[in-house]
């Protein structure tokens, strides 16, 4: 399996309006934290998920999250 490659060690923290969204898990994506398409060279692919309303979230960063693609914290482990 490839392994991730870590962009930056934070969350991005965003505003996100309704709607479908795919966050990058390979980190190779230049529209970090969002999918670009880069996986392809890679066996890692990106996660989808659904916002409802318009909210702030803090998408993982570091790519080690164990609740995909949201931040748990893991970056303070790296």
């Amino acid at each position: 399996m490839t392994a991730a490659t870590i962009t930056p060690t934070e969350p991005y923290v965003l505003e996100l309006e309704p709607g479908a969204y795919y966050w990058c898990r390979c980190g190779l994506s230049a529209n970090q934290p969002f999918c670009d398409g880069s996986h392809k060279t890679t066996d890692l692919e990106p996660v989808s998920f659904q916002v409802e309303e318009k909210k702030v979230i803090a998408l993982c960063g570091c790519k080690q999250t164990g609740n995909r693609p949201f931040c748990d914290g893991a970056h303070t482990k790296i």
